[in-house]
């Protein structure tokens, strides 16, 4: 049976956090290169995905970015740069998509932990 998901900043009860490998070590702006991941949701297809992510300070140039993707930060602070030079920075409490394709620069300031919701 289906149900309605609350989706928790502390991560899933039943499995909390679990290493998570999206960021190249060589990206980490700090010593601390720490990067978990707790899942809520995955579509039988695995085209959607929904949960938390926490990270620390790192900055990644993208070309593309590969998939479709809604945040909600819950902590810390992300500034990300579009190709035409315009900054946004984004704080507790912010929500934001970014369309699959988009050329940025992503730049954790502030250990990150967002709601992801990502559509492949």
């Amino acid at each position: 049976m289906t149900q309605p998901i609350r989706l928790l900043a502390d991560g899933h009860p039943d499995t909390g956090f679990v290493p998570s490998n999206l960021v190249a070590e060589s990206d980490f702006t700090t010593q601390d290169t720490s990067e978990t991941i707790s899942s809520f949701f995955e579509s039988q297809d695995r085209k959607i995905s929904v949960g938390v992510w926490e990270c620390a300070p790192c900055r990644e140039e993208i070309k593309a970015y590969p998939v479709d993707e809604m945040m909600t930060v819950i902590s810390g602070a992300l500034t990300l740069t579009g190709s035409d030079g315009t900054e946004q920075e984004f704080v507790a409490g912010d929500t934001f998509f970014i369309p699959k394709g988009t050329a940025c620069v992503w730049e954790i300031t502030q250990t990150l932990r967002k709601f992801y919701m990502i559509a492949e």
